[in-house]
C-alpha cells in the first residue's frame, strides 16, 4: 500500500490502481460508469471493441474474461480489469457460472457521444486471427 493510502478513513479501501492508464485516456473523454449483470451462463456481447480505456470491479459471480492477446482468464468478485479499449478485441466477457448471476461495475474514459461497444465483424475477426492468444501445443 503506498502512503497515500496509509490514511484512509474506516471502511475506504483502495481495491487497485493502474498509474499506466492515464496517457490511454483520449482529450476531452467523458467518465461513463457502467454496470453490466449477467444471468446464468450468459456469454455476453460477441466479440467487440470499446472506444476508451475502461477499469473496473467484478461485484458479483464470476466472469470469464478475454482481451485479444492475453489467454482467457475467470475473474471473482473483488477482482479488478483494466481494458484498454481502441483496437484491442474484447473476445468474452460472458458469465463463467452456470447457476448464478454476476455482474460488473467499471468505469470507460471515451470521447462523448461515442458508442459503448462496436461488435467486431467476422471478416475482422479472421483477419486477426494471429493476435488471439493460442495456448501452447495449438
Amino acid at each position: 500500500m503506498s502512503a497515500e493510502h496509509t490514511h484512509l478513513p474506516p471502511g475506504v479501501e483502495v481495491i487497485a490502481t493502474l498509474p499506466e492508464a492515464a496517457p490511454r485516456i483520449p482529450d476531452g473523454a467523458e467518465a461513463r460508469t457502467i454496470r453490466v449483470t449477467l444471468s446464468p451462463g450468459d456469454p455476453g456481447a460477441p466479440p467487440h471493441r470499446h472506444p476508451g480505456p475502461l477499469f473496473g470491479y467484478v461485484t458479483q459471480g464470476e466472469i470469464i474474461f478475454e482481451l485479444e492477446g492475453e489467454p482467457p482468464r475467470v475473474l471473482k468478485a473483488g477482482d479488478a480489469l483494466f481494458e484498454p479499449g481502441g483496437e484491442v478485441i474484447h473476445y468474452q466477457g460472458g458469465n463463467n457460472l452456470q447457476d448464478a448471476q454476476s455482474q460488473l461495475v467499471v468505469t470507460m474514459f471515451a470521447a462523448p457521444g461515442s458508442p459503448v461497444l462496436t461488435v467486431v465483424s467476422a471478416e475482422e475477426l479472421a483477419e486477426r486471427r494471429h493476435l488471439r492468444y493460442t495456448p501452447p501445443g495449438h
